[in-house]
């Protein structure tokens, strides 16, 4: 298996550089047995059944880009991945020469910071502010729309790219699975015997690397942090009993859920994952998948092809590329049956 088997064609314009007028305004690709359907994403309550249990993941994405300058006038872009204390963070840094230990980077707040060393991609910087760094970047932050997102951010993006049940705050990406419900489609959920649980796995800025060279075995995945309760675990252990399903909102969820089963049995878990989900693997957890669509050479393809099945995703991909469906973050969504 190599990075470039995960490969697709994706013209530049299925790229959704929006949301939809409407959270719940997108398509669903249903990728069943044998079959794709052509649905809406208001259909999808009724791809459910009494007694399933959707899991979502609850994080929060702060606003985590600064930019800022070197002493010799280079600029700085900033994005704050892991926040360690008050006023030290593990970022990444984007400049036309990579900032060495002792530099100081100036902000236009005029807060600076020091590079104190460099954990791989990542610098440790400790930043001179007068608030908590979590405070400071609520008031000089600005949201770190991804990068295939070629616009500036806009004042809509500061809801939009938030789930309506967002609690946990420490992303730097939201989990794009649950941008495509609202308040009333939830409800819709619920009222049709649908119980829901939420898990919180911190997304970082390595969601949208590509994996780097062929060899899949070589890859290092970036760490994550996820919390899975022990009232998760029960709900989950209770809809199994009765026969209901495991829906995972995104491969976030699959993430965590997966990580928290690595032995095969189901646990409360809270620390970082590594886990790179890969075909071949085995899922504990997941019954179905609700996701966008993914990069192509990403490890999130690559997890969706573990759960579809690498030539069936890759087929799907394909259909959606031809009846153009949007794609990534702000795009449309795919509903997986194993």
């Amino acid at each position: 298996m190599q990075a470039s088997d995960f490969d697709y064609h994706l013209p530049q314009a299925l790229i959704a550089q929006h949301p939809p007028a409407e959270r719940t305004g997108g398509r669903l690709l249903v990728v069943g047995d044998g079959q794709l359907d052509h649905l809406q994403i208001v259909d999808f309550p009724s791809a459910l059944r009494q007694g399933d249990l959707l899991v979502m993941n609850n994080t929060r994405v702060y606003p985590a880009r600064l930019i800022g300058a070197k002493t010799t006038g280079g600029k700085v872009e900033v994005l704050v991945e892991n926040i360690i204390d008050e006023t030290t963070a593990l970022c990444l840094c984007k400049a036309s020469k990579s900032p060495k230990e002792g530099t100081e980077i100036i902000f236009e707040s005029g807060h600076k910071a020091v590079v104190k060393g460099r954990s791989d991609d990542l610098f440790k910087l400790q930043f001179n502010v007068d608030t908590s760094l979590l405070e400071y970047l609520q008031q000089h932050g600005s949201l770190p729309l991804p990068p295939y997102i070629e616009r500036p951010v806009e004042r809509d993006d500061a809801q939009r790219y938030q789930t309506v049940f967002a609690s946990q705050t420490g992303a730097v990406a939201a989990p794009t699975a649950g941008l495509h419900f609202d308040d009333e489609l939830l409800a819709q959920c619920s009222e049709a015997g649908v119980e829901q649980a939420f898990i919180t796995l911190h997304v970082g800025a390595g969601t949208f690397q590509p994996v780097r060279g062929d060899d899949l075995a070589s890859h290092v995945m970036h760490a994550e942090w996820l919390s899975v309760e022990q009232s998760v675990v029960k709900k989950i252990q209770q809809t199994k009993q009765q026969g209901g399903r495991v829906i995972a909102i995104g491969t976030t969820v699959v993430r965590a859920l997966e990580t928290a089963a690595a032995d095969g049995t189901l646990k409360p878990y809270a620390g970082d994952t590594r886990l790179f989900i890969k075909p071949g693997d085995r899922f504990n957890v997941v019954d179905a998948l609700l996701t966008n669509f993914h990069l192509p050479r990403s490890t999130l393809l690559m997890l969706v092809c573990a759960f579809g099945g690498t030539e069936r995703m890759l087929d799907a991909y394909r259909q959606a590329v031809e009846r153009q469906y949007r794609f990534f973050s702000y795009g449309d969504a795919m509903l997986i049956w194993p």
